[in-house]
């Protein structure tokens, strides 16, 4: 199987290079940076033998590696996104190579005494006597999602190099803007052609995971009146108390700090306000339906409530849905998940079959009529400083790639 040496190398090539999105843009990709390790992978994959290598006007990318057997199969597909999210800088991204790692603390950077230790981030201990990659202490790494292009490059590379290993057509999928959910938004699912995929976009090894939130944003939009505080007597109107009210009149405790598992939430990320007018932001969570269309009515009720306490509209909500569980349109094809269980259990990974806390671009493709369960990439604490990937980790998941092949190659389409 593909060294050590080689896929460090490979991710290293990706993670320098800066492709921070931006949600403020209107462009695809959000950020023209994007193209640059776009272009890169494009001749990449032309260098290692692939066919039908495509980049469209999106930077949305696509290959095939064509089927070696003689009978006819089901066509998989592997995706992953080069973005990497707007939460944290992602240039000049220095990483550090951890040989033999001691299950000690991690010095990212004596300078500013930024340090990975064990004794917060518990996760590490799991990799003892492994190689990681970390960060310098100063950005991200990007492993989230640049782990899973240098695994689904890798294992390509390894099959097209190895052709005893039997499979069928592979289609490969590179993406944009996911890290700001637009990662499916423009990906042709009818031109990529497979029967379904597998995004490799988790973290710890031997995730794997076919149930997401539901999700949906809240614009709550407070108005208030500005008069000079001096004479405002009977006269000013407070938006930022009335945003308190709204805040405070909902549960404390379904907050993504108090929640885990199925439990979904409420969760405020932005505040703006002045007098006379605040904005809150809200992201809408949960794994059940019928509670995310529930906790979407609370926010309207709790609105039309405060306006008629107020007797005028002094509250405007906004409710967009984002995307739904993909567990509705996975099930009815589960042996697509067993066969990546399957993989794993005869690799000696343990599978982890957890719902995601998050989204994916498996989602909304599933919702586009490409069922695409998430598999793990390999790393942890991601979106920020104190991000890292052990070695092995992506080793093993660039093996399950190359054993789901080999497995969907034994199926009669």
């Amino acid at each position: 199987m593909i060294t050590k040496e080689d896929i460090i190398k490979r991710f290293i090539s990706y993670v320098t290079v800066d492709t921070e999105s931006d949600p403020e843009s209107d462009t695809t990709p959000s950020t023209a940076k994007q193209w640059d390790l776009a272009n890169a992978l494009v001749a990449e994959l032309k260098s290692i033998g692939m066919s039908d290598v495509s980049i469209d006007e999106n930077a949305y990318i696509m290959a095939t590696l064509p089927s070696n057997v003689d009978h006819e199969v089901p066509t998989i597909g592997f995706i992953s996104h080069f973005d990497t999210t707007p939460d944290f800088t992602g240039a000049n991204v220095k990483p550090q190579i951890i040989e033999n790692y001691d299950g000690k603390d991690i010095v990212l950077n004596a300078a500013e005494n930024i340090i990975l230790s064990p004794d917060y981030f518990e996760d590490l201990l799991l990799y003892k006597g492994k190689t990681l990659i970390t960060t310098d202490g100063t950005t991200l790494l990007g492993a989230d999602d640049k782990a899973g292009i240098a695994e689904i490059v890798s294992a390509m590379e390894y099959l097209i190099q190895h052709p005893e290993i039997k499979h069928g057509t592979i289609r490969v999928g590179f993406t944009p803007d996911e890290e700001i959910g637009r990662g499916a938004h423009k990906f042709d699912v009818e031109k990529f052609g497979a029967d379904w995929a597998y995004t490799m976009d988790g973290s710890q090894i031997g995730e794997l995971e076919y149930e997401n939130f539901n999700a949906a944003g809240a614009k709550v939009t407070v108005k208030g009146k500005i008069v000079h505080p001096g004479y405002a007597k009977g006269k000013m109107v407070n938006s930022m108390y009335i945003a308190t009210e709204f805040i405070n009149s909902l549960p404390r405790m379904e907050t993504p700090e108090h929640t885990e598992g199925y439990q979904g939430f409420f969760h405020l990320y932005s505040i703006d306000g002045k007098v006379e007018e605040t904005i809150l932001q809200y992201i809408i969570r949960d794994h059940d339906k019928g509670h995310f269309e529930a906790r979407k009515d609370v926010m309207q009720k709790l609105t039309n409530e405060i306006n008629t306490q107020y007797g005028r509209e002094v509250i405007a909500i906004e409710i967009k849905d984002q995307y739904f569980n993909m567990k509705e349109k996975v099930e009815p094809v589960m042996h697509i998940v067993d066969i990546a269980e399957e993989a794993m259990k005869q690799l000696d990974i343990e599978p982890l079959i957890k719902p995601i806390r998050g989204g994916t671009d498996g989602s909304q493709l599933s919702y586009m009529g490409l069922p695409c369960p998430n598999i793990f990439a390999g790393g942890h604490n991601f979106h920020g400083r104190y991000e890292y990937v052990p070695v092995e980790s992506m080793i093993k998941a660039t093996e399950v790639i190359c054993k789901i092949a080999e497995l969907t190659a034994a199926q009669k389409k």
